[in-house]
């Protein structure tokens, strides 16, 4: 099956999710306009095996990520390395009700 383009946005934001756990952020730190604690409140969301569904934070966090910033990192292999799982993370659109970014 194929990405569509606003799916890789959202796999990406999961990479970053898990960058973010994996590392020490200096407060105040942002990726992508989302702070590290913003990443982490989608992580629940996109971890096997009982994923939950994603929180409001996490909802939030998306709508004002940054998405070319997002769309940068749309190509790394890194997200199930790092425990999260890629199917799970283009369901995140579709699960907080998002429009889907164009030009990705």
């Amino acid at each position: 099956m194929e990405m569509k383009p606003y799916q890789n946005i959202f796999v990406l934001v999961l990479f970053l999710v898990a960058f973010a756990s994996n590392v020490v952020v200096m407060h105040g730190q942002t990726i992508c306009k989302m702070s590290a604690q913003e990443l982490m409140s989608c992580k629940p969301a996109v971890t096997p095996p009982e994923p939950s569904d994603p929180s409001s934070a996490c909802c939030a966090a998306l709508k004002h990520a940054d998405v070319a910033c997002l769309c940068s990192f749309k190509s790394s292999s890194w997200l199930p390395s790092l425990g999260i799982d890629p199917n799970l993370a283009t369901q995140l659109p579709e699960k907080c009700k998002l429009p889907h970014p164009a030009n990705c």
